[in-house]
């Protein structure tokens, strides 16, 4: 049996990677210049996988009977992932994915200590899982970072 707090994570879980999904999109979409395409390239990539851990935060919910957010329950917050004005600005994309992915981070590590305290290895599980994938993004992200600030 899962905590009401478990709960509370998944389902902010769930509206943070389907947030994510709509930046990093956007974001795939509207950097500029041939040093961004490498850039852009990872951004699709990680828009479906973020998308799999919205599936799976759903499913996880609906197992223990909740549901996950719908659009008008939840409040964007991610501001520094937003388009830049300049387009071809990818330091600020990158700096953007890093802040989302250490709050993604942070919820993971938060849920996998509430699921433990619930008594819910499944929960527990899948946030160990997820917050594995958003480390290595984390990762990837921070070699961008270095890339692009040594020019």
């Amino acid at each position: 049996m899962s905590s009401d707090r478990v709960v509370d994570l998944l389902r902010t879980a769930y509206a943070d990677e389907i947030e994510t999904v709509m930046n990093y999109q956007t974001n795939a979409i509207v950097l500029d210049g041939v040093r961004a395409e490498e850039i852009k390239e990872s951004l699709k990539q990680d828009v479906q996988e973020e998308l799999g851990h919205a599936e799976q935060l759903g499913q996880r919910l609906k197992q223990l009977d909740a549901r996950p957010p719908g659009s008008a329950e939840f409040t964007a917050g991610q501001e520094s992932l937003q388009p830049p004005e300049d387009s071809t600005d990818v330091l600020a994309v990158i700096n953007g994915v890093l802040d989302a992915e250490e709050d993604a981070i942070a919820t993971y590590r938060e849920l996998v200590d509430a699921a433990d305290e619930a008594g819910d290895p499944v929960t527990e599980d899948l946030a160990v899982t997820l917050l594995s994938d958003e480390e290595a993004h984390r990762t990837e992200f921070r070699g961008f970072q270095k890339e692009y600030q040594r020019e």
